[in-house]
């Protein structure tokens, strides 16, 4: 029973050094490879200050004005599009002029007011006013539109108290609804604390797909998959360090992401455990790491690679809910959207990133990935030792 023991013992043993041997053996590879080593470095630094930078804001939104009264009242209104979310690029003849602006991307609003604009108010009447926008970026032409509107909205309401006679006083007196919002986990609503963490997130989906991948093809390519089909490794042996080694490159990365960039220069606050984060980010590269062994088995050479990559990347961030919020899409992709392993990461990562959610309301999100994973990385084992049978 003891030699038994002892066997199974030394048979372990080996097994493990092996795997770490051959683990060393993927990261020296890397390092001789300078073009994706740099690659690396720059998507976890350069390429996440950039998208950090990133605004979604409506911001100095350029706006010509078509004023054809001229009065007192017309230039109150036109004096109250201003900075920061619209920049006065002065009066234009006509509204045809305008119309060449907008199409020319000169101009994203145009404001059109009739004659005898002031006298209209002065006697109770009805004046209108038209606001021409582009939206051809359909998310900064609906923030110009409703800014535009809310302050029309506003001037005439202040129009309106003015002729009623009614002072600030005999307004507090009123009944009124008043409105009082908090705003959570982003009380600025600072662009670059989302857009910084979702390029992160998309930086190590792309490379713990890419990455065992590049690194099984590799040996193709060298010729050197032959050499180790005669060895006495096994296929686990052969296929468990790619994805280690890339696994330890990626939380590497992902550790420099946010310690020199996402804290320091966007002053992201993180709320929760990183020891959690990157616990469940091992996870999610293991998962998608099965996607790029399958990649392996069907790829020649790495440009294969980078195609089949970005063919898969782009339905699993669509359907992450990263471009586009759950709630705004058909039924059936809502329902789609459990298997993209993506969407169950980023709804831990900013669960934990910015909220400091802990495993008592997300396990419902890492049971799912972790589903989703046995299968994935179950299946890109199972296709990546059909190529040694």
């Amino acid at each position: 029973m003891k030699k038994k023991f002892a066997g199974t013992g030394r048979r372990l043993s080996l097994w493990w050094s092996r795997l770490a041997a051959m683990s060393i053996k993927e990261l020296l590879q890397l390092r001789r490879d300078p073009l994706l080593l740099a690659a690396i470095i720059y998507l976890f630094t350069v390429d996440i200050f950039m998208a950090g930078g990133v605004k979604m804001q409506l911001n100095n939104a350029m706006v010509a004005v078509h004023d054809a009264d001229h009065s007192m009242a017309s230039r109150e209104l036109i004096y109250r599009f201003r900075p920061p979310y619209f920049k006065l690029r002065g009066e234009i003849l006509d509204a045809h002029e305008g119309i060449r602006l907008l199409d020319s991307g000169e101009a994203m609003l145009v404001l059109d007011i009739p004659s005898q604009f002031q006298r209209d108010l002065i006697q109770g009447k009805t004046a209108d006013v038209q606001v021409q926008v582009d939206t051809s970026n359909s998310v900064l032409g609906f923030l110009a539109s409703s800014y535009a509107g809310q302050i029309i909205g506003q001037y005439s309401f202040d129009r309106a108290i003015e002729r009623m006679g009614l002072t600030k006083e005999s307004m507090g007196k009123m009944p009124m609804l008043v409105d009082q919002h908090r705003v959570w986990y982003n009380p600025n609503q600072t662009d670059s604390w989302f857009m910084s963490i979702s390029e992160m997130l998309t930086v190590i989906t792309i490379l713990s797909i890419m990455l065992p991948a590049a690194a099984a093809v590799r040996e193709k390519e060298r010729g050197t998959i032959e050499q180790l089909l005669v060895s006495p490794l096994t296929p686990m042996q052969i296929l468990l360090p790619k994805v280690i080694s890339m696994t330890m490159v990626i939380l590497i990365g992902t550790a420099v992401s946010i310690l020199l960039i996402l804290e320091p220069v966007f002053h992201v606050p993180i709320k929760g455990s990183l020891s959690l984060f990157f616990m469940v980010t091992v996870l999610y590269t293991f998962t998608t790491a099965g996607l790029g062994l399958f990649i392996a088995t069907v790829s020649r050479n790495l440009a294969q690679v980078a195609m089949l990559t970005i063919l898969i990347m782009m339905p699993m961030i669509f359907l992450s809910g990263a471009w586009t919020p759950p709630e705004a899409m058909p039924a059936g992709l809502r329902q789609a959207m459990c298997l993209s392993p993506l969407y169950y990461y980023i709804e831990m990562s900013y669960g934990i990133l910015l909220k400091g959610t802990r495993l008592n309301i997300l396990w419902d999100s890492l049971l799912g990935l972790t589903s989703l994973g046995i299968l994935v990385f179950g299946f890109g084992v199972w296709r990546f030792r059909r190529q040694f049978e």
